[in-house]
């Protein structure tokens, strides 16, 4: 389950705009790779949609099945809002609704066998 808590508007190349959805797992415990120590998170991701600003207002505090899931990527580069520090990472956070949870957690990859 995710909850919508908030949403963005972006222009297209060719000047058109459209909004996001920012949507927020539960809570999460994870261990920090620097101290060692437990912090809680909840992970986010952006879902384009076709809504108007007021319906995207309107719409924050819904809860939406489904959950935020980390998927590779290219590596690319990412600033740190609240430091400068420019660091590389290879994944993002993607929505996936109940039925591509299901095919994700229980379809096997192609795998080569030698």
């Amino acid at each position: 389950m995710v909850k919508i808590v908030d949403f963005k508007t972006h222009q297209t190349e060719d000047g058109k705009d459209f909004c996001t959805l920012i949507v927020q797992g539960g809570v999460e415990a994870v261990k920090s790779k620097e101290t060692n120590k437990t912090y809680l998170t909840a992970r986010t991701a952006s879902v384009p949609c076709t809504f108007t600003e007021a319906t995207c207002k309107s719409l924050i505090g819904t809860d939406l099945n489904g959950g935020v899931h980390k998927v590779q990527v290219e590596p690319y580069e990412y600033t740190v809002k609240e430091t400068g520090e420019v660091i590389t990472l290879s994944h993002r956070y993607e929505y996936m609704d109940e039925e591509e949870m299901i095919v994700k957690d229980n379809v096997v990859q192609d795998v080569e066998v030698f």
